[in-house]
C-alpha cells in the first residue's frame, strides 16, 4: 500500500477540487473567487493535481443495505458510478443485505479478498463497528459511509450528510413562512424515520432548535420507518388526529410518497409541507406547485460518489487538493440546502428517483 502522505490532489466530475468545494459542491451561486495577485509563501506546498491521471492500481470494495426505497438504491448507483469513472479502480461491492450478520460476513469476505480500501454503509454502525476495527486493524483503510461507527479506530474516514442540519434547516424554513404569515401558537407536525437511530435523533433535535429560536414547537411526532406503506398510515393517523394544521415536515422523501398520498386522500391541504433528502419526485412536486410540497432539505446520496473517490485517493496514498495537509481529512460532513421552487431547477439534476 503506498504511503498515505505522498501526493495531494482530489477528483469530483473530471475536475479537482479541494475539502471545501467537496463540502459545499452544487450548493452555492456565488462565482468563483479569483485568484489573489499576492503571490503564495514560497514555503507553501503547491496545490495538488492530476488526480484523474491513472495511478496505482488499487481494488474497492463495497458494502452496504439492500435498496429497499430510492436513496439507497441510488447510493449504490452513485458508487458504481464513481469507480468506473477510473480505470485503476477494481470495483468489487458485496450482495447487499439488511441483516446484520449477513453484512458482517460480506465484509469478512472482503478483508479475506485483502482488498486496497473498504468503503462501508452500515446498517447499523453500533452493530457493525468490530468487523469494520478488524478491516482497519488488518492494514486495510475504511471510509464509513453515513452511519458512523462509534469507534474512531474502525474507521479511517468518514463522510456523511448532515442530521442535525437538515433538522436546522427544515426548522427554520418552517418557522420564517409561520412567522412572515403571522401565525400564532402554530399546529407543527413531524414525522421521522426511524425513531431509534441516531441520525434520526439529530434531525429532531436540529428541528427543535431552529423553531425554537421562533417561539415554536412541534405538536406531535411520530416515526414512519423510511417506508412508503409506514408513511401512508402515520400521515393518515396524524391527519385524523390534528383538524388543522400549519405545518408539516417529513423527514424521508421515499416515505413521503406515501404520506403524500395519504394527504390527498383526505382532501387536506390547510398547511404546507417540507420534505427531506432530495428526492427527484419530491423535486417534481415542488416544481409543479399543485400540492403542500413546498421545500425538502437535501440529505444526497451523491455522497457515495465521494466516498468511492476518497477510498482511491487513501488507497493511493494521496490527499485533497486546496489543502496544505497531505492527507484525506478523517471526517467530512456534507452541507444541507433548502430545495424550493425557485432554486429546485438547478437541483433536478442530482435527484433519486423514489
Amino acid at each position: 500500500m503506498s504511503n498515505p502522505l505522498a501526493r495531494r490532489g482530489f477528483l469530483v466530475g473530471g475536475a479537482v477540487i479541494g475539502a471545501g468545494a467537496l463540502v459545499t459542491a452544487c450548493t452555492s451561486n456565488e462565482p468563483a473567487a479569483q485568484p489573489s495577485a499576492a503571490a503564495a509563501p514560497s514555503s507553501a506546498p503547491a496545490a495538488g493535481s492530476g488526480n484523474d491521471t491513472p495511478g496505482e492500481k488499487v481494488v474497492i470494495g463495497f458494502s452496504a443495505p439492500a435498496a429497499d426505497h430510492g436513496w439507497i438504491a441510488a447510493i449504490a448507483k452513485n458508487a458504481e458510478a464513481a469507480a468506473k469513472q477510473y480505470t485503476d479502480v477494481e470495483f468489487k461491492p458485496v450482495e447487499p443485505t439488511n441483516d446484520i450478520n449477513a453484512q458482517i460476513s460480506a465484509v469478512e469476505s472482503l478483508i479475506a479478498a485483502k482488498v486496497s480500501a473498504l468503503v462501508i454503509l452500515p446498517n447499523d454502525g453500533q452493530q457493525l463497528n468490530q468487523i469494520a476495527r478488524r478491516a482497519s486493524d488488518a492494514g486495510i483503510p475504511v471510509v464509513n459511509l453515513d452511519r458512523v461507527f462509534p469507534d474512531k479506530l474502525s474507521y479511517r474516514t468518514w463522510i456523511g450528510g448532515d442530521n442535525y442540519g437538515m433538522g436546522v434547516a427544515a426548522g427554520h424554513y418552517i418557522g420564517k413562512r409561520l412567522k412572515d404569515k403571522g401565525v400564532a401558537n402554530p399546529v407543527i407536525l413531524e414525522i421521522q424515520g426511524i425513531a431509534t437511530l441516531p441520525l434520526t435523533q439529530d434531525r429532531s433535535k436540529g428541528f427543535a432548535d431552529a423553531l425554537k429560536t421562533y417561539g415554536f414547537s412541534v405538536t406531535a411526532q411520530q416515526d414512519a420507518q423510511f417506508t412508503v406503506e409506514s408513511g401512508t398510515e402515520v400521515a393518515g393517523n396524524l391527519l385524523q388526529a390534528h383538524k388543522k394544521i400549519d405545518a408539516l415536515w417529513n423527514h424521508d422523501d421515499d416515505q413521503g410518497i406515501g404520506v403524500l398520498a395519504a394527504i390527498k386522500e383526505a382532501g387536506r391541504n390547510e398547511f404546507f409541507m417540507v420534505g427531506g433528502a432530495g428526492s427527484a419526485n419530491a423535486m417534481r412536486d415542488i416544481q409543479a406547485g399543485t400540492g403542500v410540497l413546498e421545500a425538502t432539505v437535501t440529505y444526497s446520496p451523491t455522497m457515495a460518489s465521494s466516498a468511492v473517490k476518497l477510498a482511491r485517493l487513501i488507497a493511493q496514498g494521496k490527499g485533497m487538493s486546496d489543502l496544505v495537509e497531505n492527507q484525506v481529512p478523517q471526517s467530512i460532513t456534507l452541507a444541507s440546502e433548502t430545495i424550493t421552487k425557485e432554486n429546485v431547477a438547478e437541483y433536478l439534476p442530482l435527484g433519486f428517483e423514489s
